[in-house]
């Protein structure tokens, strides 16, 4: 009797937990990173954990014409083995420019041999990140030239609504989803677009970080706590078969939120598949496995540091140092990796 009242106990605090995170979450359509009450100040990176980085770096400089910043091989490294959460890795990283934020691939040593694998578009997890270009220049074309396998139904992207912007999924070669749009003129001078990014010869841009989870309050609650700001957007979608198109699901149903990451094109996006419907992700994930993560650029990393370990986030180390920048990996509630880093000048002394 004891244990029945005890899951009734439970089961009645989770209804609690769930009424409370449901009215937790509050639209504020001018709502931006701007508006955070923490020292948390944008995204630095989208991070990509892959098997053959060689193969992997070619497709996307062929793709997009980004800038190759930096290539290097590290292992025999006590700070890199602190900050990812492992013993004697070895690793080479390759770091590319877009211009309105970076893009690193790493390959670690020992993800070399696991099977290969495909992200589904109901998730769980970090399931894709988007690339941006002007529609009369469209980044889906030069994807497709570059190897892409198409995931949209069709051979081009899909127009949603007659609104200006085309969409398309599509994977890279070890089976990373990515997102692409194309904006028209209106929407480019909305959105943040910079016409001296096409004088420097680049005509393609990163937007996104986007989190498919099983529970999109809870999710949505965890990064307003650590960001410190509210969502502009929330919607919930079905029966529009042009949505159909873009994901190939048959009567897709889906529940969604934004938060905006600046002025610009950079925001966080949230989805909760309802059809087909996303799973509870299970199993683990580190700071070395395969797929996405992302960097989030604070001014106080010891402060945040902190802040969120007394909230319950589980971190793999504390702040480290390596090559000139503090950093920090953590997991979120469905267990994305996800990063703190600060440029070392801007760093008070640890405590």
């Amino acid at each position: 009797m004891l244990k029945n009242l005890y899951k009734k106990m439970i089961a009645a605090a989770a209804l609690v937990l769930a009424a409370n995170s449901a009215t937790a979450i509050e639209v504020d359509e001018k709502a931006s990173i701007k508006d955070a009450t923490t020292s948390v100040q944008g995204i630095h990176h989208i991070g990509l954990s892959v098997q053959h980085l060689d193969k992997t770096l070619a497709f996307y400089l062929e793709a997009t014409g980004f800038e190759l910043l930096k290539r290097e091989k590290v292992s025999a490294n006590r700070s890199a083995d602190t900050l990812f959460g492992g013993n004697n890795l070895a690793y080479e990283r390759a770091v590319i420019k877009a211009p309105n934020m970076m893009f690193e691939l790493i390959e670690f040593e020992h993800n070399q041999n696991l099977p290969a694998r495909k992200m589904p578009v109901q998730g769980p997890g970090m399931t894709h990140t988007c690339f941006q270009s002007p529609a009369e220049d469209p980044g889906f074309d030069k994807f497709v030239s570059a190897g892409l396998e198409v995931l949209s139904r069709g051979s081009s992207p899909v127009d949603l609504g007659g609104y200006g912007v085309t969409y398309a999924y599509g994977y890279d070669p070890e089976g990373n989803m990515i997102e692409m749009e194309q904006l028209n003129d209106q929407l480019l001078k909305q959105s943040g677009y910079d016409i001296s990014w096409r004088n420097t010869g680049l005509d393609m841009w990163m937007s996104q970080v986007a989190l498919v989870t099983h529970d999109i309050e809870r999710l949505m609650s965890f990064y307003q706590m650590v960001m410190g700001f509210q969502p502009y957007r929330r919607g919930e979608y079905k029966d529009k078969p042009k949505f159909d198109e873009v994901a190939d699901v048959d009567n897709m149903h889906v529940k969604a939120g934004w938060f905006r990451m600046e002025a610009g094109p950079k925001v966080m996006e949230f989805w909760q598949y309802l059809n087909p419907k996303t799973p509870e992700f299970t199993s683990e994930r580190t700071a070395t496995s395969l797929g996405y993560s992302f960097s989030l650029e604070v001014s106080d990393i010891q402060q945040e540091y902190k802040r969120l370990k007394a909230e319950g986030v589980a971190f793999f180390s504390q702040p480290v140092l390596l090559d000139g920048v503090w950093q920090v990996y953590a997991k979120d509630p469905d267990n994305n990796i996800f990063a703190l880093r600060q440029l070392t000048q801007n760093v008070a002394a640890q405590p």
